[in-house]
């Protein structure tokens, strides 16, 4: 017998730590894990009996990147819970802050963690040496995230000025035209993106898995909907259902929950591919020609093609930002105002949902008559794609081991893989 076993301990360029493990026994692929081997986080744990105003703050510690989002994710929970309805600005500033984590976690993800792949490198700096415009370009592009999250959130991570109903402050009108102008300036960068990852070769694969996204008529939300669509199985539902709808299972060589259809039991993946493939009618004209360009267009189902999604949803955020921003300098552009709204405070639950920068984001709370958590659950993207991606990397390992390719070619591909997954590991244990 030929037994072939191929480890990966503490997967590089992601975030968090994880292992991979595949063996391969007479040309047949035997075992492929994802061994996620954080330690648990007790996020759940820590907001219960905590009054409703500080638990947004403390679940934006569980990640450094998508902090904005999980923000708003809780702000969502409570004023459901709570009954609040807020304000069109409100709306818009929560807007803002998502698409500003997006620019963060995009750039980082595509030009630090997955360009190196691609490019024949190990890491990142290299390239301040090969393509020195390319390196300080992506870094400013991360850096515009940084200022957008800072100037609508108070600070560039665990933003201060989201609270329930509203906004405690908001930036002059001549700071949303300079931060416009800045969204216009890094636009051509962007698309340069689309064309550069396009350019990439990645292997024929397709996944099996359902996909998932927020939806909403005529729009392409991150933050505005409460809805969301399996898009195979073709069930939509309300985030109240999420627990109904997805279930969390545990499996014995991973520390992370994770996910499957509770309908059909198969895995999904969400994410920016999900989204482009569920609401691509509805991206910016300069993203839609982009995505057209680099042959993104729905059905898609090849994982790689992740890192494509989220370089057209670049060029999608920074012209949707630039006109949120201006319409928020004109008098009367967006009417209302962003000052928190009054609301009781009573008893009840409710699950939040955004779509964070790696996909489909769920708080669940239940409050008591006082505003104190009683119960919380956190259901990250990670968490939901890990059952997808083991699905994924044993279909490429399969396709590899076919081909005949040796064992550096398997190990390579798979760790590419699991980084166009763009992975929090950190954030996949509850």
């Amino acid at each position: 017998m030929t037994k072939t076993a191929i480890h990966v301990d503490h997967i590089a360029r992601i975030e968090g730590h994880g292992n991979v493990h595949v063996v391969i026994e007479d040309g047949v692929v035997k075992t492929v894990e994802m061994n996620v081997v954080e330690p648990a986080r007790l996020f759940e744990s820590m907001v219960r009996g905590r009054i409703f105003h500080e638990v947004p703050y403390i679940a934006s510690r569980i990640c450094g990147i998508c902090s904005a989002s999980h923000v708003v994710t809780d702000l969502k929970a409570i004023e459901r819970v709570f009954g609040v309805q807020v304000s069109d600005r409100t709306r818009a500033l929560r807007e803002l802050l998502v698409y500003g984590s997006y620019l963060q976690n995009h750039a980082t993800h595509l030009f630090v963690f997955a360009a190196p792949d691609f490019l024949g490198q190990k890491s990142v700096f290299p390239l301040a040496d090969i393509d020195p415009a390319l390196f300080d370009q992506a870094l400013g592009l991360k850096a515009l995230g940084n200022e957008l999250c800072t100037k609508v959130g108070g600070r560039s991570v665990h933003p201060i000025t989201a609270v329930v109903g509203g906004f405690t402050d908001e930036i002059a009108a001549d700071e949303y035209r300079r931060l416009a102008e800045r969204m216009d300036e890094a636009a051509a960068f962007a698309a340069r993106a689309v064309d550069l990852f396009h350019d990439f070769g990645v292997p024929p694969i397709e996944t099996r898995g359902d996909l998932l996204a927020m939806v909403e008529d005529g729009y392409y939300p991150v933050e505005c909907s409460d809805t969301a669509r399996f898009l195979d199985a073709g069930i939509e539902f309300d985030a109240n259902e999420v627990g109904a709808q997805v279930e969390e299972y545990a499996v014995g060589h991973s520390a992370a929950l994770l996910a499957r259809v509770r309908a059909t039991g198969t895995p999904y993946f969400t994410g920016a591919l999900a989204r482009v493939n569920a609401s691509w009618q509805h991206l910016g004209q300069n993203a839609k020609v982009a995505a057209a360009k680099a042959g993104l267009r729905p059905p898609e189902r090849n994982p790689f093609m992740n890192n494509v999604a989220q370089a057209v949803e670049l060029v999608d955020a920074l012209d949707r930002c630039a006109a949120l921003c201006r319409r928020l300098a004109e008098p009367g552009g967006i009417e209302g105002t962003s000052a928190p709204v009054a609301f009781d405070v009573r008893a009840g639950h409710a699950v939040g949902f955004t779509e964070a920068p790696r996909g489909a984001l769920f708080h669940e709370l239940e409050l008591d008559g006082e505003g104190r958590v009683a119960r919380a659950s956190i259901l990250t993207p990670t968490a939901q794609n890990v059952a997808n991606l083991e699905a994924d990397m044993r279909l490429l390992a399969e396709m590899l081991v076919d081909e005949g390719c040796g064992e550096d070619v398997i190990r390579l591909e798979v760790e590419k893989l699991v980084r166009a997954y763009d992975p929090c590991l950190s954030c996949s244990v509850h």
